[in-house]
C-alpha cells in the first residue's frame, strides 16, 4: 500500500471495511479537533442553572457488530470443497 493516498478504498479496507472510505488523517484530525473544541467549550462555559448542554461527537465510522460476527463465522474451504461447489454449475 505504498504511496497510495490515505484516503483509497485500498486503504480503507485494510483499516476495518468501506466505512473507513475518505478518512484520510486529516479527516480524523479535524473530527479529534472538533471534539477538543466541544469539550473545551463544556468544561469553561457559564451555563445558567449549571447544567452544560450535551453535544454530540463527531461522526466517525464503526463497524457494526453484524459484520464482526459474519467475519468470525467464515470456515476456509478446502481444495475439495471449492471443486464440489464448481461442479454443481
Amino acid at each position: 500500500m505504498q504511496r497510495l493516498p490515505d484516503t483509497s478504498l485500498t486503504v480503507a479496507l485494510a483499516s476495518g471495511g468501506r466505512e473507513y472510505f475518505g478518512w484520510g488523517q486529516d479527516r480524523h484530525l479535524s473530527a479529534d479537533l472538533y471534539d477538543a473544541v466541544n469539550q473545551n467549550t463544556r468544561a469553561t462555559g457559564q451555563w445558567g442553572k449549571g447544567k452544560a448542554p450535551k453535544i454530540p461527537a463527531y461522526p466517525r465510522p464503526k463497524v457494526t457488530k453484524a459484520e464482526k460476527k459474519k467475519d468470525k463465522a467464515k470456515k476456509p474451504r478446502t481444495v475439495a470443497e471449492i471443486y464440489k461447489h464448481f461442479q454443481r454449475r
